[in-house]
């Protein structure tokens, strides 16, 4: 995509190796978001980690303060009672043995998955397709529970999931460009207090290694981690 001269002109004032003081860069990334749709701002995590050990993985769930900005559609699996109280709690995607069979078919119609414990053995057939997807449940995500009402609600409500990659690093959203500033400062505080206090037990050394920050079409900014609240 062609970038216009204001564009260029923002990108070419980061310099890619600087370290930004966190207030400083989250304005940057503002300020180079000019694409004409609302970007999307992420930040990425380098943890001193190496996921391939099991007492080395960081993964969790966490409540942006903020929200996301996004709508986010959630399907769950629940018959009965559950899956009316799925309904009433703004589940877009309620079923059982036909919701399988839709997902089977090609069609995954929703963003977060949910699933009351009994149907487990149900949902347990699409893991192939759910799993590389980062879609499915899990009760230590919460995604596996009776209480499919709350669970429903916090995932519209700014609930997302975190999870260390191959390489030791977690990609996460902090909100949208049209975000103020102090939003997406709380929503960045909240997502690192909760993989700071997730820090495995086998995890040596400085823990916090890089943050960087960018826009979805925007250049990225490095952080100063002595600037985020959190020296480890």
């Amino acid at each position: 995509m062609a970038q216009s001269k204001k564009a260029k002109a923002l990108a070419a004032a980061v310099n890619p190796e600087h370290l930004y003081a966190l207030d400083e860069a989250l304005k940057m990334v503002k300020a180079n978001a000019t694409a004409k749709f609302d970007e999307t701002i992420e930040v990425a995590i380098n943890l001193n980690v190496d996921p391939r050990h099991a007492d080395q993985m960081v993964r969790g769930v966490v409540t942006l303060p903020k929200g996301t900005g996004k709508t986010v559609r959630v399907g769950v699996f629940a018959r009965g009672a559950k899956a009316e109280e799925a309904l009433a709690a703004g589940a877009d995607v309620v079923g059982a043995e036909d919701l399988l069979e839709i997902v089977q078919g090609g069609t995954i119609d929703f963003d977060r998955c949910i699933a009351t414990p009994d149907l487990m053995g149900l949902v347990g057939r699409l893991g192939k397709i759910l799993g590389p997807k980062g879609m499915m449940p899990n009760p230590k995500l919460g995604t596996v529970t009776m209480n499919v009402g709350e669970a429903v609600k916090a995932a519209k409500g700014g609930q997302v999931e975190y999870r260390v990659e191959k390489a030791g690093i977690i990609h996460g959203m902090l909100g949208k460009a049209s975000f103020p500033e102090a939003d997406l400062r709380a929503n960045f505080d909240a997502l690192l207090d909760a993989v700071v206090r997730a820090k495995p037990s086998g995890a040596k050394g400085k823990y916090l290694q890089k943050v960087a920050l960018s826009s979805t079409m925007g250049a990225g900014v490095r952080v100063d981690t002595t600037t985020v609240g959190h020296a480890i």
